[in-house]
């Protein structure tokens, strides 16, 4: 009598599908996993970008509405507290970075802030459909780096007597430079005649805030 026996292929057969089938479920699950870090990170990305994006544009904005009162300290001040900017227009740099990297801007937007760290507050949702969309949000501040104290400026000594006026008119003494602002520790003099501000960077700092 002849007995058969079950081959070792057809007892192995189901356990090679039951392990195909679980390595395709293991790396579809870290491709899942690693499509959506990918999406939060360009996210991030964006919203980085975009706070930046807006914070810079008020400093620049400070950096030239300082030059335009260069020679009336009275009106410095808001200045040299880093307030003194259209929040408007630095938004829309930041809804234009934003989509320089694939997001917009979604609710609350872009918020500025004015308190102990002046800055912007930005969300973005990436525009990758539904299925590949993030949400992030970042926060960008602007640094006043320099302080200013009105100080007399010290005469100069002079080699020769000044000239008499003409007869009959007042004379006009030239003003002198504008002394005690200080940006980063360095004394920094306005000319009158030639008055310039240190660059944009001495002026203020700008970084991303946890």
């Amino acid at each position: 009598m002849i007995h058969s026996f079950p081959s070792d292929s057809g007892q192995a057969f189901p356990v090679y599908i039951a392990v195909v089938a679980g390595l395709l479920f293991l790396a579809f699950a870290y491709f899942a996993v690693g499509q959506a870090a990918s999406t939060r990170n360009s996210a991030q990305t964006a919203a980085d970008a975009a706070a930046l994006a807006a914070a810079q544009d008020a400093r620049d904005q400070l950096s030239e509405g300082w030059l335009e009162v260069i020679l009336d300290p009275d009106q410095w001040g808001g200045y040299l507290a880093g307030k003194a900017y259209d929040s408007f227009s630095a938004c829309e740099s930041a809804a234009d970075f934003a989509a320089r990297n694939q997001a917009v801007l979604t609710s609350p937007g872009c918020e500025p802030h004015f308190s102990e760290s002046n800055g912007f507050r930005v969300t973005v949702l990436t525009t990758g459909g539904e299925a590949n969309s993030a949400r992030a949000s970042a926060m960008a501040v602007i640094e006043p780096r320099c302080t200013f104290e009105r100080q007399e400026p010290s005469p100069e000594p002079s080699t020769s007597p000044p000239a008499p006026p003409p007869s009959g008119e007042p004379e006009e003494e030239e003003p002198g430079p504008i002394v005690g602002l200080t940006c980063d520790g360095e004394s920094w003099d306005i000319d009158p005649k030639d008055p310039r501000l240190p660059g944009v960077t001495e002026l203020f700092t700008v970084r991303l805030s946890e």
